[in-house]
């Protein structure tokens, strides 16, 4: 098969710097490229130091308008203690779409909660394999 990974995931954003902001503060990202096109989009390009490569692109449109085909459902990361990031998140008072936890049949917990824009982010936490 040709296909490699997941390139990135596009975001359509109504204020670029801060959604940029948000992604660096809130999720750790870091901006690998920012490109402004004459047609009044700026595309922005996040992804993790270590790995070197863009996860998100952020879209944004000069008016602030959303694209007919919207934005995203929701993008996931991986994180190792999902508690420890739910108590960072509320101090940085990130609104969540539940309260609580959800666990998967497999052990793997996972919350959903809001950028800037309204779009979905989920902090996911893959369960423990035995050893």
């Amino acid at each position: 098969m040709a296909v490699q990974k997941i390139e990135h995931v596009g975001i359509m954003v109504a204020d670029i710097e801060t959604s940029i902001a948000f992604y660096k503060d809130v999720i750790g990202l870091d901006v690998f490229d920012r490109l402004d096109l004459e047609n009044g989009v700026t595309l922005g390009f996040l992804g993790f130091a270590n790995a070197q490569e863009t996860v998100v692109e952020l879209v944004g449109i000069k008016d602030g308008s959303f694209a007919e085909e919207g934005r995203v459902h929701h993008i996931a990361f991986t994180v190792e203690d999902i508690e420890t990031e739910i108590e960072r998140l509320k101090e940085l008072n990130v609104t969540f779409v539940n309260e609580s936890i959800s666990t998967l049949p497999n052990g793997s917990n996972y919350i959903f909660f809001y950028g800037p824009d309204q779009e979905r982010i989920e902090f996911f936490e893959p369960g423990k394999k035995d050893d």
